[in-house]
């Protein structure tokens, strides 16, 4: 696709199936420059395979890539899909789910660096039900990203419960 190409797409929002670090460093070529985009599951996390023996690593450069992600302005980040076990954090091997507590405290470092990278006013807090329905139920993923904002303000929660998609997706 060429960049003219893209210029005559709707203004609408869509979902991209492309890693962060590949669009940190391609925006320019891909999309028009006002169309939102929108990274999904905080831009994907493997752990397993390949990948388990490289977390930390992986960590590293995912978060280099959400970093450079914040500086594009028309950027959004979606904070959730962390219950699939492609995410390797293991819950689902457990004879009971975990509860909120343990949730967000395994999705803190993901979730925090996009917090801080982004703004709440960049991000929203996504359900991926029922796909993550292996690792935890619904409502617990929810109760678990109201513990991982406990210390935002009034303003920063509504953005990232609510203001963020409803901006973006124009929704009101």
């Amino acid at each position: 696709m060429t960049a003219s190409s893209t210029r005559s797409l709707p203004a609408t929002t869509g979902n991209l199936p492309v890693r962060p670090q590949w669009l940190a460093s391609h925006r320019e070529d891909v999309l028009a420059p006002d169309l939102p985009i929108v990274i999904d599951h905080r831009g994907g996390i493997v752990r397993i395979g390949a990948h388990e023996q490289r977390r930390k690593e992986d960590f590293d450069d995912g978060s280099k890539s959400i970093h450079a992600l914040a500086r594009l302005p028309d950027v959004v980040v979606k904070l959730g899909g962390l219950g699939m076990c492609i995410n390797g954090v293991g819950f689902e091997r457990l004879p009971a789910p975990p509860n909120s507590i343990r949730l967000a405290q395994a999705w803190a470092p993901w979730m925090q660096t996009c917090i801080e990278a982004f703004g709440a006013e960049r991000c929203m807090f996504e359900s991926n039900f029922p796909v993550d329905k292996g690792s935890h139920g619904d409502a617990i993923g929810w109760n678990a990203f109201k513990r991982l904002s406990g210390g935002a303000s009034a303003h920063e929660k509504r953005a990232s419960f609510e203001g963020t998609a409803s901006r973006v997706y124009r929704l009101g």
